[in-house]
């Protein structure tokens, strides 16, 4: 897994929100290769959200952070209806023509719907460089839903004229690392002592792909 930041947002946002007001105007935006599908989160996914962010694989990757790497609390049907709330906020940015930055897909499972993960971008710079992310939850792993997923959603950033997309992961974490690998990304290095867990600095690796050199530019018949 590799960190998507969706902690930017306060997770115990409490003010009222007319979501179906809200939602009329998100962007109906849906990536699939006939295995995975990519679409937005709604407010209905909150539960799942939270059982994610229960596993502690998903905390130790991708959760909340103090400064001596010590992960944030569990995360309640609130705070996560207040991530999924930022998330539409940001598409709306995005369907006003505003960056990507900060859209978030829920990875689902093409056949069943049934929800596996997320994805999304963290950031979109004045460069148009894109930075982004992915988890899977624990029930899914090893499917092969991470690397379709990193595909189809490197594939739409370029699509939407990224120069270059970038993702980082934690040393010790080798199953991301393959992700990225399967996915056409390129190590480019590693960042020592970059990131702490726990009191203890650790490493972080930095994988990137160019549009004109990535390998899976080219859309691939679902397996």
């Amino acid at each position: 897994m590799s960190g998507f930041d969706m902690w930017r947002v306060n997770p115990e946002r409490t003010e009222p929100i007319d979501v179906r007001a809200a939602d009329a105007d998100i962007p109906v935006v849906s990536l699939s290769d006939g295995v995975v599908t990519l679409r937005p989160w709604s407010r209905d996914d909150a539960g799942f959200m939270v059982e994610a962010f229960a596993d502690p694989a998903i905390r130790r990757y991708n959760g909340a952070h103090d400064r001596l790497g010590r992960p944030a609390p569990p995360l309640s049907i609130v705070g996560a209806e207040a991530i999924i709330d930022e998330f539409a906020s940001r598409w709306r940015a995005f369907g006003a023509a505003e960056p990507p930055s900060g859209v978030a897909f829920a990875i689902t499972d093409a056949a069943s719907g049934g929800l596996v993960g997320c994805c999304g971008v963290d950031d979109w710079s004045k460069a148009d460089v894109a930075q982004f992310g992915y988890w899977i939850g624990p029930s899914a792993r090893g499917r092969g839903y991470a690397t379709r997923a990193v595909v189809l959603l490197t594939r739409w950033l370029f699509e939407l004229g990224a120069a270059r997309a970038f993702l980082t992961v934690e040393a010790d974490n080798a199953a991301s690392a393959a992700v990225a690998h399967r996915a056409g990304f390129v190590h480019e290095g590693t960042m020592r002592a970059h990131s702490v867990w726990q009191g203890k600095r650790i490493d972080v690796m930095w994988f990137a792909a160019l549009p004109l050199e990535w390998t899976m530019r080219e859309p691939v018949e679902p397996a």
